[in-house]
């Protein structure tokens, strides 16, 4: 019987929603939940400029603009070791959140925790027509950065 229950969880994805109260970046907000909780919460698949980086304020702006004061779906992934809840993120339960950014041209696809060849391609994509960061020719992949800084 453990075994079962064990294999449910495994196999079951959970999903939160709540109203974005603040943006802290390209990539993670926080939430509030119906409970009146605040959950921060990192996107998943996905990692955008840091603040001090070019673009960031860009990808800030641009989160802001899809997400702010409205109410998301969270398709929880995992738990990070900051305590956030790390998720694909919907809005008006149809725009996915990561893929809207990586199809600006505002994050990198983070292929080390994410292995989806469409995100892939949506990086490709916005690489090839240089749009948002990758107008830059020296862009900096924000986990090259914060080695550095």
């Amino acid at each position: 019987m453990k075994y079962f229950f064990w294999a449910f969880i495994f196999f079951t994805t959970a999903h939160l929603s709540g109203k974005v109260i603040k943006i802290a970046d390209g990539d993670t907000f926080t939430i509030l939940l119906p409970n009146n909780k605040k959950e921060r919460i990192r996107l998943y698949g996905i990692d955008a400029p840091e603040n001090s980086q070019p673009f960031s304020k860009n990808a800030k702006q641009f989160l802001s603009n899809l997400i702010f004061e409205k109410k998301v779906r969270l398709e929880i992934k995992d738990t990070d070791r900051y305590k956030r809840i790390v998720a694909i993120v919907y809005v008006n339960d149809t725009i996915n959140i990561n893929e809207s950014l990586l199809n600006a041209g505002l994050a990198w696809h983070y292929k080390e925790f994410d292995k989806n060849p469409k995100w892939d391609t949506l990086e490709q994509n916005a690489r090839k027509k240089k749009i948002g960061l990758w107008s830059d020719k020296k862009a900096i992949a924000p986990w090259q950065w914060r080695k550095k800084h």
